[in-house]
């Protein structure tokens, strides 16, 4: 492992009464021990995954690609300020790394053919073909499989946007891989049932006031899946009957 885990502190909080500070979550919750090569977030929408892979990204230095963003006439000051609030501790200090993100990747992948205009060179790290040039599908997972490849702690909100459960269960055995060759760190969020599914995994659950370990047949998205697909017409009727 690269990090061993990330610390709260809720008594330095700026406000309890804006997002992210006003989760219950990130009071509660006083250290996320990451034991595994892969650590999986995994809960609800809205219940703070994804902004503290986004928090946990910042505070190990790692950039962020954002895309230029509209003026918004409301404005949250305090949404990406969780980071000045968690310590992370290293095992063996800094590695670089990554932050993947399915709203972020076509910006990224516009930018890569920028750089590829200037200097060819740049796509042999992606697989030495245009992101652009493939479907959104393709194009993920060849940035999933070379990226990958280089030592570092890679997080990453989602993966399994635009991927097809066959591109997932490859992503899977990527993931797999990678975590047993000893040189890459994951943490993820996920609602895939199947990415949830990693060995040497770590599963946390936001579904509760604290983040807690969880097998991966506890989790609800495991059992609503296995749920549905054991019952798929009485989910059907149900809805027919609304």
């Amino acid at each position: 492992m690269h990090i061993n885990s990330v610390t709260f502190h809720p008594e330095r909080y700026p406000t309890k009464k804006v997002y992210p500070f006003s989760l219950p979550i990130f009071h509660k919750t006083k250290t996320i021990n990451f034991d595994l090569p892969i650590t999986i977030f995994v809960g609800e929408n809205g219940t703070g995954k994804s902004t503290l892979l986004e928090a946990i990204t910042l505070a190990c230095g790692i950039h962020i690609w954002r895309q230029t963003e509209r003026s918004r006439p409301q404005y949250n000051p305090y949404e990406d300020q969780l980071c000045k609030y968690i310590t992370v501790k290293w095992q063996d200090g800094r590695v670089p790394g990554s932050f993947f993100s399915s709203k972020i990747f076509q910006h990224f992948a516009e930018l890569l053919d920028e750089w590829a205009a200037a200097d060819r060179g740049q796509l042999d790290y992606f697989g030495g073909k245009s992101l652009t040039a493939q479907s959104h599908g393709q194009s993920l997972m060849s940035f999933f499989e070379n990226r990958y490849q280089i030592k570092g702690l890679y997080l990453m909100d989602e993966p399994e946007t635009a991927l097809s459960p066959q591109s997932q269960i490859q992503l899977l055995s990527l993931l797999n891989k990678m975590s047993t060759a000893g040189h890459a760190q994951f943490i993820f969020a996920t609602h895939s049932p199947i990415l949830l599914a990693c060995s040497n995994a770590k599963l946390y659950s936001f579904d509760d006031a604290e983040v807690h370990s969880i097998g991966y047949e506890s989790t609800n998205h495991y059992r609503l899946y296995k749920l549905f697909l054991e019952n798929k017409n009485d989910f059907l009727n149900t809805k027919n009957n609304k």
